[in-house]
């Protein structure tokens, strides 16, 4: 199924980004009975409604021409949400500077939990928290990671 999120972002981009949106991801899930296809779309003042309406107007026709989806499908265009998932490289790169945690799969120095903010991305993100450490991690050990403050 990731393999149809990543057909279905690679199409829709330029179309998203037309919008004065970034897109943000794509996910094919299935819940239930039912599929779902997710576009998540940002950008830094918010996103509102109407930002969703032109998106998902923009395209809709688009993947319904090209059909690389077998199955019916429900289409949801949606914000990415306060606390924002930092899940590719571009997201911790357009993110620096912002207040980040990070969860880890596996204990750290004591704690799965690293609150700071983003000041780099190397192999992984770098993290600076509040205690004035400089913590680097790698992608593989990230559970999940989000935006903790969006000012």
């Amino acid at each position: 199924m990731a393999n149809i999120a990543d057909k279905v972002r690679d199409l829709i981009k330029p179309y998203v980004e037309e919008q004065g949106v970034t897109l943000w991801d794509v996910r094919f899930l299935k819940e239930g009975a039912s599929h779902y296809l997710r576009v998540y779309i940002y950008k830094p003042e918010g996103i509102c409604i109407d930002d969703c309406t032109a998106v998902s107007h923009a395209i809709d026709p688009v993947i319904d021409e090209a059909d690389p989806i077998s199955v019916p499908y429900y289409l949801e265009v949606c914000s990415t949400g306060i606390e924002a998932e930092l899940t590719r490289r571009e997201h911790y790169e357009m993110m620096q500077g912002k207040t980040v945690t990070i969860k880890l799969y596996k204990e750290q120095n004591g704690k799965k939990q690293f609150t700071g903010v983003l000041s780099g991305f190397d192999s992984g993100p770098l993290i600076k928290t509040e205690e004035g450490e400089s913590l680097l991690f790698s992608m593989d050990e990230i559970s999940k990671a989000y935006i903790t403050d969006q000012v």
